[in-house]
């Protein structure tokens, strides 16, 4: 029997995203969004 082990999932750490800031422009094809890293060290996305 040959099983399958499940691919792990990209990780990439959001302070490098943000280059030691809080935030990041993140593309998506055309659309652009923005990624926050909150005081209380919790990250938000939007559009």
């Amino acid at each position: 029997m040959n099983v399958q082990q499940p691919t792990p999932l990209p990780q990439h750490d959001a302070e490098t995203l943000t280059a030691g800031g809080t935030c990041a422009a993140i593309r998506l094809g055309d659309q652009l969004y923005t990624l926050r890293i909150t005081r209380a060290g919790k990250l938000i996305l939007t559009k």
